[in-house]
């Protein structure tokens, strides 16, 4: 016959993680995100979304319904460890924090994930909160610990440039366009580089180039995520698929050699959403859309095992 005891302990293994709607005050209006609870968490991590209209879940109005950062968070709280996973600044529950396009930069998003740590230690009861970021979160993480954070316990890159961004965008605008676009591309991109507007920009190049964002793109391209990773001394993991078709190991590596003590681990067959994926470019895409497809086996348990053993020391 069961005792209370048992039939307690019976009811909080059913129970599972408990998931937490809540809000960051924030100007013009409060950030959202998620709480995701384990029984008795060891460590919380935050997890910083890509570029583009992502959500919390790691889903975007772009196509991308693959749910990645809920399958994260899901799989670290069967490892112990809480996550708050967010709706970045204009995004999702996150509209109305939205800046003019003129005013946002990158240093917003930095900040953003500043008091997002802050928070999460918080709630979870926690010392500090270790940054996950993912794509381009990986770099708003490596600027939101520019000169030290002590809310931060330490980095976890996944899928993150290790190059600057115009390096990155040379390379994927080199064999998507013509020659006479390319150029007028790469100039562009020199410009915006050195801190100047462009005018008269085609109305091809629009998408990228609108006078908009040009203010963004001019706090964004000159940084170096290489040199961030290199002036920061906190524990540090990067985790990198070999079939990505937006990042690739070289970035991995590039990050890597910045800071010889930190953990590279490389998934073979993984893609940019962290799931199983071939090379072919076509079936590759098609996981994007896959919220049932899960994450690569074990990656969630490689990050887990980084956190938990330099939350130890």
């Amino acid at each position: 016959m069961l005792t209370l005891t048992h039939a307690l302990l019976a009811a909080s293994l059913l129970a599972g993680p408990v998931s937490t709607d809540i809000a960051l005050p924030a100007q013009p209006a409060p950030l959202h995100g998620t709480l995701l609870t384990p029984e008795a968490p060891t460590a919380v991590a935050v997890i910083l979304p890509g570029s583009g209209p992502t959500d919390r879940d790691g889903n975007s109005s772009m196509g991308v319904a693959a749910s990645t950062y809920r399958l994260l968070a899901e799989g670290l709280a069967e490892q112990g460890i809480a996550t708050v996973r967010i709706d970045k600044r204009g995004i999702a529950a996150s509209a109305a924090a939205g800046l003019d396009e003129t005013k946002l930069r990158f240093d917003d998003y930095a900040a953003d994930a500043r008091a997002w740590a802050v928070e999460a230690a918080s709630r979870a009861d926690q010392p500090c909160a270790w940054l996950i970021g993912h794509s381009e979160g990986a770099l708003v993480a490596l600027k939101g610990v520019e000169g030290g954070d002590d809310k931060v316990c330490g980095l976890i890159l996944l899928a993150g440039a290790g190059r600057p961004a115009g390096v990155v965008i040379r390379e994927q605008l080199q064999a998507g366009l013509p020659d006479p676009l390319k150029t007028q591309a790469f100039a562009a991109l020199t410009e915006l580089e050195a801190g100047r507007t462009v005018a008269d920009t085609p109305p091809a190049l629009a998408a990228l180039f609108r006078p908009s964002v040009q203010p963004y793109l001019i706090s964004w391209l000159p940084l170096d995520p290489a040199a961030l990773l290199a002036a920061y001394d906190g524990p540090v993991f990067i985790g990198q698929g070999t079939t990505d078709l937006q990042v690739t190991v070289t970035d991995a590596q590039a990050l890597a050699a910045a800071d010889p003590k930190a953990t590279l681990k490389l998934w073979e067959g993984v893609n940019h959403l962290l799931k199983i994926a071939p090379a072919d470019r076509a079936a590759n895409l098609a996981t994007y859309a896959d919220p049932d497809l899960p994450l690569a086996p074990g990656m969630a348990q490689d990050v887990a095992a980084f956190i938990k053993t330099n939350a130890a020391r």
